[in-house]
């Protein structure tokens, strides 16, 4: 009984010497053995940290060049806002150069769409990733000539009517909202993030 006492005191009074926690192990007959260990959260921390792995910068420039399709052919729609605040005109100056190759080539638009189309989200050599940016600029593009049907059907005529305020705001709206998805994409493919466009992004999903 003595000795019991001696034994429990210094394990209480030091608690390096006590014993490690070891593995419990279970046995049953007719069965085999096996043993529970404690978990390791080390362990499986570095685990997920290897798993991450970097979006490649090819990747990420041609998710940027998928959304400029949509954007250079929204910037129509920003002539009444650009009217009537000119100031804003000088935030695209660096782009003019790029813009005037893109409309000096014939149906530039219809071989980028198509280009992109079927060269980018139909091959499946490219990453999901890749696919989905591209669809996502080919949904928002296929949108964006909706606004130009809809103004030759009602025809809102000339003048300060108000179908011609109607088609005003609702053409800067369109520019805002198509400007506002190109920089959203633009970043987050610098990023190597998905960026996840609303109304748009289920669409494309769907696509691939």
């Amino acid at each position: 009984m003595a000795s019991l006492c001696l034994s429990l005191h210094q394990t209480l009074t030091n608690p390096l010497s006590a014993p490690r926690c070891r593995p419990l192990s279970l046995s049953f007959p007719g069965s085999s053995t096996f043993s529970i260990r404690p978990s390791s959260r080390r362990a499986t921390a570095l685990t997920t940290r290897a798993s991450y792995t970097p979006t490649p910068a090819t990747e990420r420039v041609i998710s940027i060049a998928s959304y400029a399709l949509p954007f250079f052919n929204s910037l129509q729609y920003g002539r009444f806002l650009f009217a009537q605040y000119p100031r804003l005109g000088l935030l695209f100056e660096p782009i003019f150069p790029i813009l005037n190759l893109y409309r000096s080539v014939p149906y530039a638009s219809f071989v980028a769409f198509f280009g992109l189309y079927l060269g980018v989200v139909r091959n499946t050599s490219f990453s999901r990733y890749v696919r989905f940016n591209a669809m996502q600029a080919v949904t928002l593009d296929v949108l964006l000539a909706v606004p130009v049907l809809l103004t030759r059907i009602l025809d809102p005529g000339q003048g300060g009517g108000f179908g011609m305020k109607a088609m005003m705001w609702g053409h800067t709206g369109v520019f805002v909202f198509s400007f506002m998805c190109f920089v959203y994409g633009v970043v987050s493919s610098l990023l190597g993030k998905t960026p996840y466009i609303p109304f748009v992004a289920d669409a494309a999903g769907r696509q691939l």
